[in-house]
């Protein structure tokens, strides 16, 4: 039987149809989760999608973090189980302080839209550990607040455990400190990431495929916890 992974849709949320059909390729069973639901249906792993939940208002993701689904997800987290923020999701993360720091406004005070490269430095998390170590990645980006920021002794902490799961390369498109791209919990069961992989995992409609490895991550990571 497959793994479960759970798709968070909030009031705006505009990717959980992509992170749906991301899970769905890397060949895991996607479940649809509602934000007003504390009950999360069973599943193994969840995805907080990108998108601008409750319009963004107050700060990003500062609405979203009470929605009764989020007590759940919290409470799951601290349990162990894999999940995973994209976009909005990290800000979500980051509201929650599952993830430390924050997302603020891009330096440039514009929307971005590339096809972004970046780098991932941490094979060791449970959405990361299907990547070589250092491999090199394009994959979507687009955000008006997308500049991850934290105090310098936080930023020290995850640089020294290696909780920097991947950095900006060429660019740094939205002013993010130390390049920071996406970042995990101690545990590595929690990954915040800015960039979208679930627009990466076919070659038909993305610039590449690697967002699949995202997806495909979690899995083998699930696959290895019911084998111990």
């Amino acid at each position: 039987m497959s793994a479960r992974i759970g798709v968070v849709t909030f009031p705006g949320s505009l990717d959980e149809a992509d992170a749906a059909r991301a899970v769905t390729i890397a060949g895991g069973e996607a479940v649809s989760l509602w934000h007003g639901d504390d009950d999360v249906k069973n599943v193994d792993a969840v995805v907080l999608p990108g998108g601008f939940s409750y319009g963004d208002y107050l700060r990003c993701g500062a609405i979203a973090r009470f929605a009764p689904v989020m007590d759940t997800i919290i409470d799951a987290a601290h349990r162990g189980m894999p999940v995973f923020g994209i976009c909005n999701g990290f800000q979500i993360l980051c509201e929650t302080h599952l993830l430390p720091g924050a997302l603020t406004r891009n330096d440039h005070l514009h929307f971005v839209c590339r096809d972004q490269k970046l780098r991932i430095e941490n094979t060791a998390s449970a959405w990361t550990r299907d990547f070589a170590p250092d491999q090199e990645i394009v994959i979507p980006l687009k955000n008006g607040e997308g500049g991850y920021v934290a105090d310098e002794a936080t930023l020290d902490r995850l640089e020294g455990d290696g909780r920097v799961i991947a950095r900006y390369l060429d660019v740094n498109p939205n002013g993010s400190r130390r390049d920071i791209a996406g970042i995990t919990n101690e545990r590595g069961n929690v990954v915040g990431l800015m960039p979208h992989p679930e627009h990466a995992v076919e070659s038909l409609t993305g610039p590449s495929t690697d967002g699949l490895i995202f997806f495909a991550s979690a899995l083998s990571s699930l696959m290895a916890g019911a084998g111990q």
